[in-house]
Formats: structure tokens, C-alpha cells, sequence
């Protein structure tokens, strides 16, 4: 991942740990004039960083934005590859658009496109969701599993996984539910959405391309009308402002750690942790897929991921996808 002068800059102030660090020093060290400097601290302000000036020791970082930057997921990030190379936009009409052309492309595993906002967001089945600025996670993470597309058919169970873990992890007072095949629900109502598309050949899996929507700061209001009543964020449900870089980069550790572990031991070694947060196995459902709609207790899913649906007259039926209503 190229580095700005910009990000650099902040870098340094960063390492600083609320020492000043002295405007000459920077552009000595940098190769760049006082001015150069400046101009960059002014754009760094504009966005939201807070400075104060000690007159001839330099600048000592005050405020930090709510980003979701480069710099700001790497000041959290402890993983080997996921979130290496970021690809950072302030506005994009969808994160997995983007992702798709950088795969075909070459992008390295664990790449992620990551925006501030998306102004054409999808989920399943091209349904909109809602990304507003600044205020959820709207982000997709190029995944090059060395698995079959069969294999990959059940990768969006190890992504809830590992989303709910860094939730759970930073948040202990959340508790999100993972209903089947791809939400997080808390309290009963969904936060997170996660689409999984694949470019393949008939033998192998070139690219998973992850998608993942969290609603993370967003406050009642922020909801429109047709999902007010259906959807929460993490920062109703903690009670605090969420930090939404230290989110992702717990997030891209879980999903670097549950990859390999699926790469090496299939979605069988990851079964019994989703089964553990699941609202659905137990339940009482309707589904609807292209061939019907049918109605039962969500009984169990297989070793693959897929879901099995007893019915009334104890009838087992394998469901691979649909939309699932808990009764």
C-alpha cells in the first residue's frame, strides 16, 4: 500500500504519542519545505484532526476523526495479509463493483475497498442498503482461498463468524445473533449484511469477493422510514460512539485467522462456533427460495454450510439459499 506524504505526516505525529513534533524536523526528515508541511497539516485539519501549536516545539495531536483511513485501520491492525493494501474512498457507488475489477485485476488476498460512503450499496438478491457518510462500515475484502467454488458455497458462515467475534470482542455488552445464511441481528433487529460473489473456473475459486455492511454509528434518526422498525446500529445497542477503524481491523484479524483455519479444515472446524451464535437452528421459520416457500423448525446445518429445514410430517428439507422469516 503507497503511502502519502500526508499519511506520513500523520504517521510521525502519531508515533509521537502527544509529544510535539517540530515542522522542521518533518520536513528535514521528509525531503519536503515548511510550506509542503504546513499545507498537509492544513489538509489533515480539514479533515477532522485537531492540532495545537507550541511555538518553537511544533505540533501535538489533540482530536483524532471518527476515519476510516489507512492510516487510522493500520494504527489497529495485527494481521499478516488481510488489510495490507486498502483502497480508501470517500465516496463510491459500491465497494464491491470496485472490488471485482481490482480482482480481475491481480489484487493481492486481503485486499479491502473501503469507503466513507457508498451511493449504490446492494445486498443479496440486488436489494439496496442504505450507506450513509461517516457513519457504518461499508467495505469488501478480496479472498483467494485455495478451495473448490463448492467449497466456497459456505464462506459467508465464516465471515458471520468472525464479524461477530470482533463485535463481541470490542463490545461485550453486544450480542449479535447470526441468522442464516447472511445478517447479524441484535435484539432481533439486523446491523449487518454480508455478500459473498465469486469468480471462479469450474475447478477453482479465483476470488472471493466479500462484502460486509455494518450500521455502526448511526442514530435513530438516520434510519428512513422503511427500516426503521427492522434495523439498529452498534452505537444504539452499546450505548457509546464506536470506534469504526479498531472495528475494522479486529474484524480483518478474525477473518484472516477463520480463513486459514477453513482453508486447512473446511467449514466443519468452524460449524460449532456458528451453530453457537445463531438465532436461527431451533427455530421455528418460513423460507422462500426460487422453487417455493416452505415452513418448519431450522433443524441443523451440514458440514457445509447448508441449511436443513424439518417439516411438520418430518420431513427434512435441504435449503442451499432463500429468505428466512422466524415465526
Amino acid at each position: 500500500m503507497s503511502i502519502s506524504m500526508k499519511d506520513e505526516i500523520l504517521k510521525r505525529i502519531l508515533a509521537a504519542n502527544g509529544e510535539a513534533v517540530s515542522g522542521q524536523e518533518l520536513a528535514d526528515s521528509l525531503g519536503v519545505s515548511r510550506t509542503a508541511v504546513w499545507k498537509h497539516m492544513q489538509s489533515l485539519q480539514e479533515e477532522g484532526y485537531t492540532f495545537e501549536t507550541v511555538k518553537k516545539k511544533g505540533y501535538i495531536l489533540i482530536g483524532v476523526p471518527n476515519s476510516l483511513s489507512p492510516t487510522q485501520i493500520e494504527l489497529f491492525l495485527n494481521t499478516e495479509r488481510f488489510g495490507r493494501e486498502i483502497h480508501y474512498f470517500d465516496v463510491v457507488d459500491s465497494t464491491q463493483i470496485i472490488a471485482h475489477k481490482l480482482a480481475q485485476e491481480g489484487a493481492p488476498h486481503g485486499t479491502i475497498i473501503i469507503g466513507e460512503e457508498q451511493t449504490a450499496g446492494r445486498g443479496r438478491m440486488a436489494r439496496p442498503w442504505e450507506s450513509a457518510n461517516g457513519t457504518g462500515i461499508w467495505m469488501t475484502v478480496i479472498v483467494r482461498p485455495d478451495v473448490t467454488p463448492q467449497q466456497a458455497s459456505s464462506f459467508t458462515l465464516v465471515v458471520a463468524v468472525a464479524v461477530t467475534m470482533a463485535i463481541k470482542t470490542l463490545y461485550k455488552q453486544i450480542e449479535p445473533a447470526i441468522k442464516w445464511p447472511n445478517d447479524l441481528l441484535i435484539n432481533g433487529k439486523k446491523c449487518t449484511g454480508i455478500l459473498t460473489e465469486m469468480q471462479a473456473e469450474a475447478d477453482c475459486v479465483q476470488a472471493l469477493l466479500v462484502g460486509i455492511g455494518i450500521n455502526a454509528n448511526q442514530v435513530e434518526s438516520d434510519f428512513s422510514l422503511e427500516i426503521a422498525n427492522i434495523a439498529t446500529s452498534l452505537r444504539l445497542e452499546a450505548g457509546e460512539e464506536i470506534n469504526r477503524a479498531a472495528l475494522v481491523a479486529s474484524i480483518l484479524q478474525y477473518l484472516e485467522q477463520f480463513t486459514d483455519l477453513y482453508v486447512k479444515e473446511g467449514f466443519a472446524s468452524i460449524k460449532k462456533l456458528w451453530e453457537q451464535m445463531s438465532c436461527t437452528i431451533g427455530q421455528r421459520i418460513e423460507v422462500t427460495t426460487l422453487r417455493g416457500r416452505f415452513e418448519g423448525i431450522a433443524s441443523g446445518i451440514t458440514d457445509e454450510g447448508v441449511l436443513q429445514l424439518t417439516e411438520g410430517d418430518g420431513t427434512v428439507r435441504t435449503i442451499y439459499s432463500g429468505d428466512i422469516k422466524i415465526l
